[in-house]
């Protein structure tokens, strides 16, 4: 075990993967989180049942997790590093000999793990998944999750009846304040109102559902002049409702995002394709591509930016990483939204921004890794430090500016020795 996994390889695994789990974990959350407010909402104002919010939810957990595991793996890294660098153990490691290239041995371990579980993620799960999520959402415009009748609304079925529910009870199982209005093919009308109900299930007819209704009042209009309607009232009835015809979702690929690997590469290069459908999945195909080889710069980005100035503390570059993976994130989407509408080639607008960021990625580790005293964002770090001192003295308690004026009043009056 010594040999094939020294214990410093131990102990810097350690020390990315903790971080690496916690930042993973927070981004997915806060993303699952966003959406979820807003399916509540969707869910909400189209009546159906909150269960399904959480299986949309689930469909959503691959789509997330590829943009969280790279910021993950980002962070986690740099998290390691910089608490090395700001112990001083940093510096005892390479007094010894251990390199940086040495020491991202156990980081680059971890990457070539995490691609592979991206390449499956982008190129299999997450399409599937994505599809699933869109035939819910359309059978819960649909009305096939129940979500057809809302409550304190007139909701029209199958074109002869109007239905008003007040209030739900026990998820929908108890129906308080109904009116039903009815008309059958022979001109009559039926207006029926009922202080309770209930939906059941038919075992003959799956396209019909009955309404049991009870205590309630039926008034029956014939249609026909000086007949007076009759009145009816009844302790329990049985109302049959035909459900409305619920088209066939569509089949999966109307986007280019919901083909598989195999697909993409098929259509992609078919000369049978039309040409829009042909640069629109070389464009989704060359962006998921280069958003899993780009995890392969991410170590190199993570020290560069971990390592902060001799004698200084500052988490500058956290804020920076996250802000380069995110912007270049949005730049490779607008990238192929360019190229799928065959304004620009694939290879130039995808991989054109990944060569130049891997470019900037390398030089800011040579600058760190080979040359003695570089830092990456040096110039950042100074700005950043002298903005932080005059943010410190704006906003210091009015006693400690009193005293600081007062020790360099008294410094400036001493006589030079």
């Amino acid at each position: 075990m010594e040999r094939f996994f020294p214990s410093i390889d131990r102990y810097i695994f350690k020390l990315v993967l903790f971080p690496m789990l916690g930042v993973f974990a927070l981004a997915a959350t806060l993303l699952l989180l966003d959406k979820m407010l807003r399916l509540f909402d969707f869910v909400a104002v189209e009546g159906g049942p909150i269960g399904v919010v959480f299986k949309m939810l689930g469909a959503l957990i691959p789509e997330y997790a590829s943009l969280a595991i790279p910021l993950g793996l980002l962070l986690g890294i740099l998290l390691a590093f910089r608490k090395l660098a700001t112990s001083s153990e940093l510096d005892v490691m390479r007094a010894v000999g251990l390199g940086y290239n040495r020491l991202l041995r156990v980081p680059y371990i971890i990457t070539a793990v995490l691609m592979v579980v991206n390449v499956s993620l982008v190129f299999f799960i997450q399409p599937l998944s994505r599809y699933y999520y869109e035939q819910m959402e359309y059978e819960l415009r649909s009305g096939a999750l129940g979500a057809s009748i809302k409550v304190g609304e007139f909701t029209t079925l199958a074109d002869r009846m109007a239905l008003r529910i007040e209030e739900s009870e026990d998820d929908g199982r108890r129906l308080v304040g109904i009116f039903a209005r009815v008309a059958n093919s022979k001109g009559q009308v039926l207006s029926i109102s009922a202080r309770e109900g209930s939906f059941l299930a038919t075992s003959d007819d799956p396209d019909t559902i009955i309404l049991r209704l009870t205590d309630g009042t039926i008034v029956q209009d014939t249609g026909t002049e000086n007949t007076t309607p009759r009145v009816l009232s009844f302790t329990r009835h049985d109302l049959p409702i035909d459900l409305p015809t619920i088209d066939e979702f569509r089949a999966r690929g109307d986007a280019e995002r919901e083909y598989i690997l195999p697909e993409l590469l098929r259509i992609g290069w078919s000369d049978d394709q039309p040409e829009a459908k042909r640069d629109a999945s070389q464009a989704s195909f060359n962006f998921r591509l280069v958003e899993v080889v780009m995890m392969i710069m991410l170590p190199m980005l993570a020290v560069a930016l971990a390592i902060p100035p001799k004698r200084s503390t500052s988490a500058l570059g956290v804020f920076v990483s996250i802000i380069m993976v995110v912007s270049y994130h949005k730049v490779n989407q607008y990238g192929e939204d360019v190229a799928a509408l065959g304004r620009v080639d694939p290879v130039i607008a995808l991989w054109g921004p990944f060569f130049i960021f891997a470019a900037l990625i390398l030089w800011m580790y040579y600058r760190v890794a080979y040359v003695p005293g570089g830092q990456a964002i040096g110039a950042l770090e100074t700005a950043f430090g002298k903005l932080t001192k005059r943010l410190r003295k704006l906003f210091a308690p009015k006693r400690q500016r009193v005293t600081a004026e007062r020790s360099d009043a008294t410094l400036e009056s001493a006589p030079a020795e």
